[in-house]
């Protein structure tokens, strides 16, 4: 029993090792589509991870397509600012997938065009000119609300 949390080409390490932190913390799967924009060995990748790394069910997926080979058939969500539905909105199951583009642009345009349908977002003030809020914080909003949805399976 998990939530899947897939990083669509991250590129800032801090991020994702925060990410698989919490990935750790809260037995969900984390799954990295390539390209990455560093090495899985990086320094930076590993200390915002600390030591948690061994606790990580990671998963690493050559391309997008790739992904959507294997996994295309499950029950997924793509955040992104260009969500139709607020997050909150959206009956979080076990085993749901929900997948974060790249910091600087997000899903590719074309795959979230083809999910339209499938799309979800945070809110955020209209009065500010942010584009968005930092990925590792999406992330822990949205898997925090589906764990919660779904009682917080094996976790106390």
């Amino acid at each position: 029993m998990s939530i899947h949390i897939v990083l669509v080409n991250p590129e800032i390490p801090p991020n994702t090792g925060n990410i698989a932190r919490s990935c750790a913390a809260t037995d969900s799967v984390l799954h990295l589509v390539k390209p990455l924009g560093f090495s899985i060995d990086d320094k930076s990748l590993k200390r915002a991870g600390l030591d948690y790394w061994p606790f990580v069910k990671l998963e690493i997926h050559e391309s997008l397509d790739e992904f959507m080979v294997e996994y295309g058939g499950r029950r997924m969500f793509l955040a992104t600012t260009k969500g139709e539905r607020f997050y909150t909105e959206i009956e979080f199951k076990d085993e749901d997938m929900i997948l974060f583009g790249r910091e600087t642009a997000g899903l590719p345009g074309n795959f979230i065009n083809q999910y339209k349908e499938k799309t979800v977002r945070i809110p955020m003030s209209k009065s500010t000119r942010l584009r968005s809020l930092n990925l590792s914080n999406s992330v822990n909003i949205i898997l925090f609300e589906a764990l919660r949805q779904i009682d917080f399976p094996g976790l106390e």
